[in-house]
């Protein structure tokens, strides 16, 4: 291993107060360069590996074996060495791009502190070029140098912390889910920015992703984890295309299976629609500062996120609502449920003009007008234990006494396969994986028994194996409660499994809308012809 960029000896992890080890005897190494695809299910230890590689984990964590960078040992790097380390020799691209921005920070001093931290002698106005060179490489246009990470949706945000990632050129850049929040075009931007970067400076890429088909795409070399080991390694065709591990096997045609969905054939099958949008407009206005209009004439900025759509859904039906990140999708998601009340238009459910109710009769149609949102622990309270949160909606809405609630909120956790329930009921949120906690997130959802739900992206943050999990639940639950479901998805492959009818959004338009198979095999819209032409397959093997 002398020749390697990075290398791990024998590499554990155990953390405080955990018996079993989160990495366990792993040996791996990276030359300059390489491209290291690093891929299993939720919980296997693939975000503990690039963590590990900064020292980023809890002082109390207990490390054993040997992390080589350089030849240098990292594990006995002074906190001096290691400040340098981090950021200029390698940089880690969080999941969560919020764990890395502050929001109280401009986008572009975010930039600017992470350049001038580590390279002083760069001035002011030297790192503000380099920051507006850096973000226009990930699509983040200069007028939106000033704004902050709450302006900004999570797909954009995503690219920042890649910017903050890429603004030092690192010898090795960590990627830990970097393009989960984001569409197919995005992604495909994002990842060919990275590895461009990779070719251009010699640098090294380690990717973690469930995405088999981005590895597949962008990387050299496969890495397979399970429970805490590297059960299967090799060149990313052999592994990919010919799995020798079990594992392997059943991560590859998970995949596989939701790429070879043919897709559904839609027909109405009742009069009225349960949810009718006509014109729906949301528009924001971004005030320019006082100072700003005195002296450069500056107007307030309207940004239109629902601009104008018009959408028909019927009791039964699944609906997909597809686009780049920052679309509107999202927004229109709200727009529906009434958490923003609409610039414009109407939203009808059931026959009730929603716009036009008082606050708390909006308050009684969300029973039946429920959400999952993309991170379960968005809507899971983290003091409530798993039990109480799923039945909190019944007291809520005086729908069941305690005793009731608790007995409903048993058959649930039941019905999305969470069982013996006792073992899950008086677990906390933290408590579980990410498949555990979207399955009680969908039970908190449907325990009022909603005729409508909105799912937002809900498998986004899945490993292949656990997202065909759950959106086999969610298909079972369809038939065995009546649900419609308009689903908000990045993710086209998901969309074709899961998905009767799908509507392309574009800049806060509907562009397109069409039964899923004529959408595949005919797309008309040129936006939607360049998202299908961007989506990753992973090839069947040979």
């Amino acid at each position: 291993m002398t020749d390697a960029l990075f290398a791990l000896e024998s590499f554990s992890v155990t953390y405080p107060g955990q018996a079993d080890r989160a990495v366990d005897r792993v040996s791996l190494s990276l030359s300059p360069g390489e491209k290291l695809g690093l891929v299993g299910e939720s919980g296997c230890g693939k975000s503990t590996l690039g963590r590990a590689a900064l020292r980023l984990l809890p002082n109390a964590t207990e490390l054993q074996g040997r992390v080589w960078f350089n030849g240098e040992s990292v594990l006995d790097f002074t906190p001096q060495r290691l400040r340098q380390f981090r950021g200029e020799a390698i940089a880690l691209v969080f999941q969560d791009p919020m764990t890395r921005l502050n929001p109280l920070m401009t986008i572009g001093n975010h930039c600017i502190e992470t350049l001038r931290a580590h390279r002083r002698e760069v001035s002011q106005a030297a790192a503000r070029e380099r920051a507006i060179a850096v973000l226009e490489a990930v699509n983040i246009p200069a007028s939106r140098f000033d704004q902050y990470p709450h302006e900004f949706s999570g797909g954009m945000r995503q690219r920042v912390a890649i910017a903050l990632a890429m603004i030092l050129e690192p010898q090795l850049i960590v990627a830990d889910e970097p393009t989960t929040s984001l569409d197919v075009t995005v992604s495909a931007q994002i990842l060919d920015e990275l590895t461009r970067l990779c070719d251009e400076l010699g640098t090294t890429l380690v990717l973690i992703s469930h995405d088999l088909s981005l590895v597949a795409e962008y990387c050299d070399r496969v890495a397979v984890m399970y429970e805490g080991r590297v059960v299967e390694e090799g060149g990313a065709a052999a592994v990919l295309h010919d799995p020798q591990d079990d594992y392997t096997r059943s991560l590859v045609e998970s995949a596989r299976q939701m790429q070879q969905a043919e897709g559904l054939l839609y027909t109405a099958t009742a009069a009225d629609p349960v949810l009718r949008l006509t014109d729906v407009k949301q528009h924001y206005t971004l005030e320019s500062s006082p100072l700003a209009r005195l002296f450069g004439g500056q107007e307030a900025k309207v940004i239109k996120a629902v601009d104008g759509v018009s959408l028909e859904i019927y009791p039964g039906e699944v609906v997909g609502l597809v686009g780049e990140s920052g679309c509107g999708k999202s927004t229109l998601s709200r727009t529906i449920l009434q958490l923003v009340k609409p610039t414009a238009g109407q939203v009808e459910f059931d026959g009730t003009e929603l716009t036009a109710l008082s606050r708390q009769a909006m308050r009684q149609q969300r029973r039946q007008l429920q959400m999952v949102f993309q991170d379960p622990l968005a809507c899971l309270n983290p003091m409530m234990t798993v039990g109480k949160s799923i039945a909190d909606p019944l007291l809520i809405h005086g729908l069941a006494t305690v005793a009731e609630a608790e007995r409903q909120a048993h058959d649930m956790l039941a019905r999305v396969s969470l069982i013996p329930t006792k073992d899950y009921f008086h677990r906390f949120p933290r408590d579980l994986s990410g498949g555990q906690q979207q399955r009680v997130a969908i039970a908190r959802a449907l325990i009022t028994k909603p005729r409508l739900v909105i799912c937002d992206e809900p498998v986004s943050m899945l490993d292949a194996t656990v997202q065909t999990q759950v959106l086999d639940l969610m298909i079972a639950l369809k038939q065995e409660f009546d649900l419609t479901y308009l689903f908000i998805t990045h993710d086209l492959w998901v969309a074709r499994f899961m998905c009767d009818r799908i509507a392309v959004m574009q800049q806060g338009k509907i562009v397109e809308l069409a039964p899923t198979k004529t959408l595949f095999d005919s797309p008309q819209h040129p936006y939607t012809q360049t998202l299908l032409q961007a989506v990753p397959v992973l090839a069947t093997g040979a």
